[in-house]
């Protein structure tokens, strides 16, 4: 089986660092465990109306990215409280 490799967007980086040491810890966790199974479980869901991106729950958090099958990357374009991340 592939492993896919791991890229963040400077605003996904800087969003992170803002997050509680507790939960970026969790967070970085849940990414990690996407390098092996991308689709993982009930937490991960496609976006309605575009193509290839994906939102990742973690506790109140979310975690939205880009998957490119055919390089295996996973591009992580925003992390933020479900409150303010699809805005």
């Amino acid at each position: 089986m592939h492993m896919y490799s791991i890229e963040f967007t400077r605003n996904a980086l800087k969003s992170l660092k803002k997050i509680d040491l507790v939960y970026q810890r969790l967070i970085i966790e849940k990414i990690e465990a996407l390098q092996i199974n991308p689709h993982e479980s009930g937490n991960v869901k496609a976006l309605k109306g575009v193509s290839g991106y994906y939102r990742l729950r973690v506790a109140d958090y979310r975690v939205i990215y880009e998957l490119n099958n055919n390089m295996l990357v996973i591009l992580i374009i925003d992390i933020n409280h479900r409150k303010d991340v699809y805005r």
